[in-house]
């Protein structure tokens, strides 16, 4: 019986295809999928892959993925909620290090079989 290709499914083959291309770019896997549960006192955070690059910078990282460019594409879809709740997940990582490394909020977007890795893609005034 064949598997269902699930929105899941799809998300983390995204992932694996960003994180192989960053990786290839010289960045180290730090975490993958990290999440932050909703709470009575928190909102959910999520943060897709956290990586470090070469020169020490934390880079959080969106993956998205969408089948074609039409209506903007996958860059597009990253609207002020995902970015905060990139944010978050970021600001939540970081309460472990002391002292906080430089960091950044790169994208990675895939669409169709194109994709583009959008460094410093968006800041914590988002």
């Amino acid at each position: 019986m064949a598997s269902k290709v699930t929105t899941k499914s799809r998300g983390d083959e995204a992932e694996g295809r960003a994180l192989a291309y960053l990786q290839a770019q010289g960045l180290e896997l730090v975490e993958r999928n990290y999440r932050v549960a909703r709470g009575p006192s928190a909102r959910g955070a999520e943060v897709d892959l956290i990586m470090r690059d070469k020169d020490g910078t934390l880079v959080f990282v969106e993956v998205r993925q969408r089948s074609s460019a039409d209506h903007g594409g996958a860059a597009a879809s990253i609207g002020r909620g995902k970015q905060q709740r990139c944010i978050r997940g970021a600001r939540h990582y970081l309460l472990q290090l002391n002292p906080w490394p430089p960091c950044r909020f790169d994208v990675v977007a895939i669409d169709g079989d194109a994709l583009e890795w959008i460094v410093a893609a968006f800041d914590t005034s988002a």
